[in-house]
């Protein structure tokens, strides 16, 4: 059908509208690329827009400068995967637990999970039963309280709802187990929530540098984020001032580092991860049920 004059003009305003919405949310991200490309001193005077006017790696390579980065990155890599492979596992699981009817404690533990999102003992606390476990200054204290995550699995227990009851029904009547149905029925269909869940958990993981501060000190379980951020607070002490252990290559290099470049740098170095694995988790955001049960 032949489109009227009115609906092409509300076409291109929708499209104009969603092209400023568009612009608007990648243009920081364009900017601090561009100011992680570009030399420390010329950033100084400002107006970088699309492109930077002098191009440098030192940024990069002041991030990089010790084994300390590396060592870490790994770290963090090892915590985002396993948290997110088990967090995912078992929040799953007691998602398709709390989503059964025949369960008669479901309401109370979900009332239960609930309040846990609203009531927080406390750091001192938290801390304290972190020793008491044994948990202080080793890689468990990443994963264990990550097991399982309140919201998520409210999130997900909520999509499982929202499946037709029919399957259930019909694979216990062919005499399925619960762990067969939750692997070969909800699984499969669960694979949208499932990893947005999973993006979720990743990308909280991956940014967390506090509870390395706290509850993991030693420099063996240090985090890239904790890593970058003790690198941003010496270069932001000392202003304009690069940290001490870059002045020798700065010298060398007859370069320099600002915290504006270096926090460019770091926010790039933190961010490619993400971007990296976000494309392969994008097509499940989005299904169609179809076909599964004829009601």
């Amino acid at each position: 059908m032949r489109k009227s004059i009115g609906d092409k003009i509300i076409d291109a305003f929708i499209a104009f509208f969603m092209c400023i919405v568009i612009v608007v949310m990648l243009y920081p991200l364009w900017n601090t690329l561009i100011t992680s490309f570009n030399d420390a001193r010329d950033s100084i005077k400002g107006s970088l827009y699309l492109w930077p006017r002098k191009w440098t790696l030192f940024n990069y390579q002041s991030v990089f400068k010790t084994d300390k980065i590396f060592k870490a990155f790994l770290v963090s890599v090892a915590r985002t995967v396993i948290t997110t492979v088990l967090n995912v596992f078992f929040s799953g699981l007691l998602a398709y637990v709390l989503s059964r009817k025949e369960f008669v404690f479901r309401r109370f533990l979900t009332v239960f999970m609930v309040m846990t999102m609203y009531i927080n003992a406390g750091l001192i606390p938290q801390y304290f039963l972190y020793r008491s476990l044994g948990l202080i200054n080793t890689f468990w204290v990443y994963i264990l309280p990550s097991l399982v995550g309140a919201f998520n699995v409210i999130v997900i227990r909520t999509y499982i709802n929202s499946l037709p009851a029919s399957l259930v029904e019909s694979a216990k009547i062919d005499g399925a187990s619960d762990m067969r149905i939750y692997f070969n029925i909800i699984i499969p269909l669960c694979l949208p929530v499932l990893a947005t869940v999973a993006l979720w958990v990743a990308v909280g993981s991956w940014n967390s540098w506090f509870d390395s501060f706290i509850f993991a000190p030693k420099q063996e379980l240090s985090t890239l984020q904790y890593e970058m951020m003790k690198i941003l607070s010496s270069s932001m002490q000392s202003g304009v001032k690069q940290p001490d252990y870059l002045a020798e290559a700065s010298q060398q290099s007859r370069n320099m580092v600002t915290p504006n470049s270096l926090r460019a740098a770091m926010t790039m170095v933190a961010t490619v991860p993400i971007l990296v694995v976000y494309p392969f988790l994008q097509k499940y955001f989005v299904t169609v049920n179809i076909g599964s049960v004829k009601e």
